[in-house]
């Protein structure tokens, strides 16, 4: 019986074969490298592939304890900002710092990923003196308390002198990449997908479904919802430490409450619970200002172009929102993956795509 209950795991898990081992980051480096190289003479599309990046690694960070674990999180933008500012503080303070045994772009790199993770465990810290008091609340309850942390730490920058106060924090070394961007979209993905086939995901799964029930049966409801949401605030600190280091400037405007929203309409379009529901709600709502930027430029608006796409994007977010809670409840995947919904057709014989 209890082989049979570990395969009937293994199988249940979902992730193939090919993103179990170290072979994905073998085969994500090189790539990652030659797709920067390609697009290093092309600003504009640098910052496009940047911010869909920072993007998805918020979305599928957010999905870790809305989607899996079933919790209401609405504070995601609190914990990207503390990520930014002290990711943007420290590589300021080793601006004028360099390793004189490498190339001076590796050497950026290299502080550039120190910078981002300060900011990640930073902001990892707030998620645990947030989350271990908040998380043995439940339902509407813990959405008022990240959303009350998200706009405490706005506040605090607002307020403080070495941070710019409202105008911002400036002077930030510009060396984020494409690659750089692309190494944490892989690794948050990769970190989500092994939590899902876990033993610790299927906790999570658990408490989604159930919360009194996992309990009883002896599931350490409050300390798993914890590490969850630990590993969900690294991640947003790491998008905001990247995201402070490809913007001229960042400030408090770039954090409030309606960005947390974004992140939350992504994580729902998608699908609660799955992971690549989130890579496409995230890559199809950064896309949408610069498809509606185009679509004003053929009509022939310019000027204010900025402005109209600002007043018309959350409108049409609503609308798409409203329309997918009466066509799909469940979003655009539910809580299936890519590999889940591939065509019978197509032959699937990795292991684990059933």
């Amino acid at each position: 019986m209890r082989t049979i209950a570990t395969v009937s795991s293994d199988k249940s898990s979902g992730v193939p074969a090919s993103l179990k081992g170290i072979l994905p980051v073998l085969l994500a480096l090189p790539v990652l490298l030659v797709a920067d190289g390609l697009l290093r003479d092309s600003p504009f599309a640098n910052y496009l592939l940047s911010i869909i990046g920072v993007n998805v690694i918020l979305a599928v960070s957010l999905n870790i304890v809305n989607g899996m674990t079933g919790q209401f999180s609405i504070g995601h933008a609190g914990f990207m900002a503390v990520g930014a500012y002290l990711a943007g503080v420290t590589s300021l303070a080793l601006k004028d710092v360099a390793l004189s045994f490498l190339p001076v772009a590796v050497s950026d790199q290299v502080f550039l990923l120190v910078a981002l993770l300060v900011g990640g465990i930073a902001a990892a810290l707030c998620g645990f003196l947030v989350g271990l008091p908040s998380l043995r609340l439940r339902g509407d309850y813990l959405a008022i308390v990240t959303l009350g942390f998200g706009e405490i730490i706005r506040v605090v920058v607002q307020n403080t002198e070495f941070l710019g106060r409202s105008l911002g924090l400036s002077g930030i070394p510009q060396t984020s990449s494409v690659a750089m961007v692309g190494f944490f979209v892989f690794l948050v993905v990769l970190v989500a997908r092994r939590i899902a086939g876990s033993s610790h995901g299927r906790s999570l799964w658990a408490i989604r479904e159930d919360e009194v029930a996992a309990e009883a049966m002896g599931v350490n409801t409050t300390g798993y919802k914890v590490r969850a949401f630990v590993i969900s605030s690294f991640f947003a600190g790491v998008a905001g430490g990247l995201f402070a280091h490809f913007v001229p400037i960042i400030n408090p405007g770039s954090f409030t409450f309606v960005r947390s929203m974004e992140i939350v309409v992504m994580v729902v379009l998608g699908g609660l619970g799955s992971t690549t529901g989130a890579i496409v709600a995230a890559v199809f709502l950064s896309l949408l200002p610069e498809g509606l930027r185009s679509l004003f430029t053929a009509f022939g608006s310019e000027g204010s172009m900025a402005q109209k796409v600002d007043q018309i994007r959350m409108p049409v977010y609503g609308l798409m929102l409203v329309a997918l809670m009466l066509s799909r409840p469940q979003g655009l995947f539910g809580t299936r993956e890519l590999w889940d919904v591939v065509p019978r057709w197509i032959p699937r014989r990795r292991k684990g795509i059933q």
